[in-house]
């Protein structure tokens, strides 16, 4: 169990992948997410193919503690409902055990909402197989659609506007 909470500087921070000069280190804290999606946002990014999958514009957001992965998120055009006019997507949305209960993840949903103002995006758009997790966060459920495997996925949005 992870006792230290906060950083040196007395705050966790929220980074993006894509901008950090320690990407490596990143990757391989991804890659020890217990989740096949994490597991597949890893080898996506090893690769460099996030963004052709998703769009060129897309951010890997991680809420860090220290060297410490807490969780981390996609902010970006698509996600696994394609093909679709909705964006832009949250996805590969994960917590790492030792530090859920606490509603970190909210920290992340603050920097999306912060990157849909700025934007002026007025609705984000999460695809997931949970329920009554992201209502905890003033999502609302918005319809069942298929993901790009054919499975049924609930699609929530986030009204920003």
């Amino acid at each position: 169990m992870v006792n230290r909470m906060i950083n040196e500087n007395g705050q966790m921070q929220v980074i993006d992948y894509f901008e950090s000069d320690r990407q490596e280190h990143w990757l391989s804290q991804i890659e020890k997410s217990d989740w096949n999606a994490g597991k597949y946002l890893y080898e996506l990014l090893r690769k460099k193919e996030l963004k052709k999958l998703v769009g060129e514009d897309a951010k890997v957001l991680m809420l860090t503690d220290g060297d410490e992965l807490v969780s981390f998120c996609t902010y970006a055009e698509k996600d696994d409902i394609q093909p679709t006019t909705l964006k832009p997507w949250m996805g590969f949305v994960y917590t790492f055990p030792a530090y859920r209960g606490h509603r970190y993840f909210g920290k992340l949903f603050q920097e999306v909402e912060k990157l849909a103002k700025e934007n002026n995006v007025r609705d984000v758009y999460i695809s997931t197989n949970h329920t009554g997790l992201y209502e905890k966060y003033g999502c609302e459920f918005y319809r069942m659609i298929n993901d790009m495997h054919g499975e049924p996925s609930r699609v929530y949005v986030k009204h920003f506007g």
